[in-house]
Order: structure tokens, then C-alpha cells, then sequence
């Protein structure tokens, strides 16, 4: 089985010099697909933060401060948007994004700080977005749990988004945060399909066991639904009613969507993983991308970039909404995460106002 989703390293915006894979080296060579490795060993780097919480402006996303414990991530999405993030520290979206990995080793020190900060104010922190917090590197150094746990000191509230099954256990400290209305969870859930999950994000936990930590967290109190994200034309959009229907029945109380966008490198990377997995629908694929984007592959506009528009689009929200308002998902807004409780462990109550 491929557990890289691409072998091209195509270089980056801010790298003139490119590398020839055309010729055979002899550094490695996979009978079946020479494009997509197996030998390439995982590196990790450690980065000293001066910073841990990112603040975001964008209409498009529903929170404004995020945590990512790592850059690069080893599930190996072949969609992920944040692949040309990887080339702001001078590394390839492509398999370098995969492969060399830069953790956060003093991110809870860093967040316990910037908490006792007089002037922070109170928002909901979003963890591992724009790379999982939970991807298998986290077994090895715990960072995510380390934040988890300051979080939980401080009372703040947390949401999560991820894909890793390695969720399952902080069970404990999301479960007693969620009790008081302090975390909620967002599993990505974007194929029932083995072979499709194999092919497209080859690192991931399986559709089956995502199901599972859908039940399990919920069973322990935890909000949680599902984020379908991308939506991919003619390749996972016939699922879309599947997916939905097997997320409620795992205990999913809410769900959204999101289409496939290829900003910069990602373009190039996802066309050519279409091309090898999928040559007879590939163009027909592009095509309708385009056809989201007036013409082009990616449109940055807010209010566009999540879910295009058109036809097509107006298609995917209309199945969407039907059927998950016929599985009672999404029926009642969604209670905030509370800010109230926050304290500092070290004495002095915030004052939130």
C-alpha cells in the first residue's frame, strides 16, 4: 500500500531553482508507482516559538484564533490547502510537505504566557488547522495533549478539527471540558471508501474507524459532527448522502461541506495525482473546477473560496441541506463555547469585559 500521496517536490513560490525528477538517481525506485514512495523516511525539526496563537480575519471561517502544534503534515491529503504554507519555510508543497515536518515543542509554555498576558481577551481557539493536530506524529511527542491540558487549566474554550483517530485519547480531558460547554469536535470525514482514502489520503485513519471516534466521542459528551471537505467534482460527490447518513447514525448532530480549492502549488500537485489515479475522468474533473472558479482553478475571493459558485454549487448546498436537515442534523444552532469560566490558574480572575 502507497503512503505517499504524491512524489513530486515541485519547487516553491519563493524558490527560483528546481529540482529535475526525470532522472533516475537511484535513491529509490517502487515498482508499481515510482511517483509515490514508500522509502521516504519521515524527518522532524524542532521550532522554539516566540508566538503560539494565530489570529485570523477571514469571513470564510467560523472562529478567529487558532493553534497549529505542527507545520507539514504526514496524513497526506493530496488536497490539503495548507500544502503551500510549507513553502514559507523554504520547503516543497509537495512530498516535502509530507516528509519534513517541523513540531512545536514549547507550545504549551508559549500558550500559558500569552494566556497571562493582562490584555488577552477571550475567543475560542481553534486547534489543528491548517495541519492535524493529531497526525501520527503526535504519538510520538504529546504536544496537542500538552495544550489541551493548559487549556483545560484555564478553562478555555478549544474546537478541533481532525482526521486522526489518535483524538480518542485526550478522551478524558475533552470529555470533562466538554461537560461544561468548553470543547466541541469536527471530524473530517470526506470518503466511505477504503480504496479512495487509501488513494487520497493514504496516512489517515480508515472511513470505519473516523465513524468510531464520531461514536465514541459523542457517547462521552462531546459535540461533534463532520466536516465534508473537499468536495471533489465526479470524484466524492456521489457520496455526499452516504457520508451524512452514516455520520448521524454515528451520533454527528451537525455537518458542513467544503469545495476543493487549489491555491498555488497545490494546483499543479492535485492535477497530477488526478491524471495517474483517475486519467479518464481527469479533465472532466478540472473542467468543473474551473467552471466553480469563472474559468480558473482557484478564486482567493471570501465568500467564493469555500464553495464556488454556479450551478454546481447551488447542486452540492441543495443535497447537502435536504439531507441533512432529513437526518435532523444542523436543526438548532449551535450553542457557543462559553468564555465565562476562564481563569488563571496563578490567581487573578480574567476580567472578560
Amino acid at each position: 500500500m502507497k503512503t505517499r500521496a504524491t512524489g513530486l517536490n515541485p519547487h516553491n513560490r519563493f524558490q527560483p531553482i528546481v529540482t529535475d525528477r526525470s532522472h533516475d538517481d537511484g535513491w529509490y525506485h517502487d515498482p508499481d508507482d515510482e511517483l509515490s514512495p514508500d522509502s521516504i523516511a519521515t524527518e522532524v525539526v524542532d521550532e522554539t516559538v516566540r508566538t503560539i496563537i494565530s489570529r485570523n480575519t477571514s469571513p470564510d471561517v467560523p472562529f478567529d484564533q487558532s493553534i497549529n502544534p505542527y507545520r507539514g503534515c504526514e496524513h497526506a491529503c493530496i488536497y490539503c490547502f495548507a500544502r503551500p504554507t510549507h513553502a514559507y519555510w523554504d520547503m516543497s508543497p509537495g512530498l516535502d510537505f509530507e516528509t519534513r515536518l517541523i513540531a512545536k515543542p514549547n507550545a504549551a509554555s508559549t500558550l500559558r504566557a500569552e494566556l497571562d498576558k493582562p490584555r488577552y481577551r477571550v475567543s475560542p481557539i481553534a486547534l489543528g488547522v491548517n495541519t492535524d493536530a493529531y497526525q501520527p506524529l503526535e504519538r510520538q511527542r504529546g504536544i496537542t495533549r500538552q495544550i489541551l491540558e493548559v487549556l483545560s487549566d484555564y478553562r478555555h474554550p478549544v474546537s478541533i478539527i481532525t482526521k486522526g483517530a489518535l483524538i480518542l485519547r485526550d478522551l478524558d480531558i475533552l470529555s470533562e471540558m466538554a461537560h461544561d460547554n468548553l470543547a466541541s469536535v469536527r471530524v473530517s470525514l470526506t470518503t466511505l471508501s477504503n480504496d479512495l482514502k487509501r488513494r487520497m489520503e493514504p496516512r489517515t485513519a480508515a472511513p470505519a474507524t473516523r465513524l468510531k471516534m464520531i461514536e465514541r466521542l459523542a457517547s462521552a459528551g462531546v459535540p461533534t459532527g463532520i466536516i465534508l471537505g473537499p468536495v471533489i467534482p465526479f470524484v466524492n460527490d456521489h457520496e455526499i448522502e452516504a457520508i451524512l447518513v452514516a455520520a448521524a447514525n454515528a451520533g454527528a448532530t451537525r455537518a458542513s461541506w467544503i469545495m476543493l480549492r487549489l491555491p498555488h502549488e497545490l494546483d499543479e500537485l492535485f492535477q497530477d495525482w488526478l491524471w495517474r489515479h483517475f486519467p479518464q475522468r481527469a479533465s472532466h474533473v478540472m473542467n468543473r473546477i474551473r467552471d466553480l472558479r469563472s474559468g480558473k482553478s482557484y478564486d482567493a475571493t471570501f465568500g467564493r473560496r469555500m464553495t464556488g459558485t454556479g450551478p454546481y454549487s447551488d447542486l452540492i448546498r441543495q443535497r447537502f441541506a435536504k439531507r441533512a436537515k432529513q437526518l435532523g442534523l444542523n436543526l438548532h444552532e449551535a450553542e457557543p463555547l462559553r468564555t465565562d469560566l476562564f481563569r488563571r490558574p496563578g490567581g487573578e480572575q480574567m476580567d472578560l469585559w
